[in-house]
């Protein structure tokens, strides 16, 4: 949630940020209602306070009834009744109203209206070349016997698969990869070396994370999308996560973290679902865009003076991971239409699909700041002075099932084999292809 001192001293940047993103917000209305909530709780707190000492006052008196301070008790009643009514009706539609502004996009992050508007950074690695036609994932998948869509469909419905075989040995080989990549503390210091970043070189601790959420938790953390992404268990409290930072970005939910267990850095593994809501019979071929899928996400919690450098170390462990694997990919900065609504900052990373001829989104790092800690309240205590400040939050993808994609496409044989990235293989017993 946005801080309503932002709002009250930049109502129409406020509303002008908020447009960049997508968001009509009625500042003037939010407005108004900070008003009338301000007068309302200064009435509501004089009242009490008078019906406090009305109260005292015949205390004092021992009990003997002061008839004009009955009535006036009486009078005070009512009228507290009513002005508390109004001012809880007040404070509701004021929290809906902040509760629905975005995140304010910092000054760097590209205006655009659509993703066709994020700026390319960099590009990196050779895009391979090939003597023999070449396939998609979904073809040499399926081919190999990895990938069984009819079967996934007559279980669960469309967008859910079997994996199998090979493929299935290589994801986990991918997960222990990205998991030891960012659970050692010299790759750490390499990358914070490598992109001359001023962070602690603490290593990630390995989570796995609830699979679902309670409405209140998810909506602490701005990720809550009931129409297009987040599925609902039936006659439960409980949403299910949509990727794995959902549910590790409320750990420390109405917690005060002492600075000196900061930062902390989890690696969390789980199984995502999303309904993928208006992507009907895009990307329906392989499983590039399932309803449930697996993802290593990294999620941090740091003070507000090292958060930016954060997310710069996370983008960091992203193209290290990548580079790694041999894949060649770009660098996107993300435009304020793309980054989403609790987002001050996205980069995205595309690695190259031979097969589609083009390069797809495998990784994003999120910059939040304090917005999600602020509904969550998240807090931190500086050490020394013992004051207490909200925290800030970053997240990004270690590795979802998408660069699986990528390594079929790129290192594919003219035999229809796939030779393994060289980092992988000591997770598959040496073997240098599938």
């Amino acid at each position: 949630m946005i801080d309503v001192q932002i709002i009250r001293d930049n109502p129409e940047l406020v509303k002008e940020k908020a447009k960049q993103k997508g968001y009509d917000i009625d500042v003037q209305r939010i407005m108004q209602l900070d008003g009338e909530r301000k007068e309302l709780l200064q009435t509501v707190e004089a009242l009490r306070q008078r019906r406090n000492e009305i109260a005292e006052s015949m205390k004092a008196s021992g009990g003997k009834p002061d008839q004009v301070a009955i009535e006036e008790g009486k009078q005070i009643k009512v009228e507290l009744a009513e002005r508390e009514g109004y001012l809880a009706q007040v404070e509701t539609e004021w929290l809906e109203r902040i509760k629905a502004v975005p995140n304010m996009p910092l000054d760097s992050v590209p205006v655009g209206d659509t993703e066709d508007q994020n700026v390319v950074v960099k590009t990196v690695g050779e895009q391979p070349s090939f003597n023999f036609e070449i396939k998609n994932h979904a073809q040499i998948a399926e081919a190999k016997g990895w990938l069984d869509k009819d079967r996934g469909a007559k279980i669960a419905g469309a967008r859910f698969v079997y994996l199998k075989g090979d493929l299935v040995r290589l994801e986990f080989a991918l997960w222990q990869f990205g998991m030891d990549t960012v659970c050692n503390q010299e790759t750490i210091q390499k990358i914070i070396a490598d992109n001359n970043l001023n962070v602690s070189d603490k290593p990630f601790t390995p989570v796995l994370p609830p699979a679902v959420a309670k409405q209140e938790i998810f909506e602490a953390t701005g990720r809550l999308n009931r129409q297009e992404q987040t599925y609902k268990i039936e006659d439960e409290d409980l949403w299910l996560n949509a990727s794995a930072e959902h549910t590790m970005a409320p750990m420390y939910y109405k917690e005060i973290i002492d600075e000196k267990e900061l930062p902390i850095r989890l690696i969390g593994y789980t199984t995502a679902f999303r309904r993928e809501a208006g992507t009907y019979g895009k990307d329906s071929e392989g499983f590039f865009r399932l309803h449930q899928f697996n993802k290593l996400e990294m999620e941090s919690f740091t003070t507000a003076d090292t958060s930016l450098d954060e997310h710069l170390l996370m983008i960091g462990i992203q193209e290290h991971l990548m580079q790694q694997l041999g894949l060649p990919y770009r660098v996107l900065e993300k435009c304020t239409a793309d980054i989403g609504r609790p987002n001050a900052k996205g980069v995205d990373i595309d690695v190259w699909l031979p097969g589609q001829n083009t390069y797809r989104e495998t990784h994003t790092a999120d910059y939040i700041s304090d917005f999600q800690t602020r509904s969550m309240q998240t807090r931190v205590r500086r050490t020394g002075s013992g004051e207490v400040e909200l925290a800030h939050t970053n997240d990004a993808t270690a590795f979802s099932q998408r660069p699986l994609i990528a390594i079929i496409e790129n290192f594919q044989t003219a035999e229809g084999d796939v030779v393994v990235p060289e980092v992988l293989r000591p997770y598959l017993g040496g073997r240098d292809r599938i």
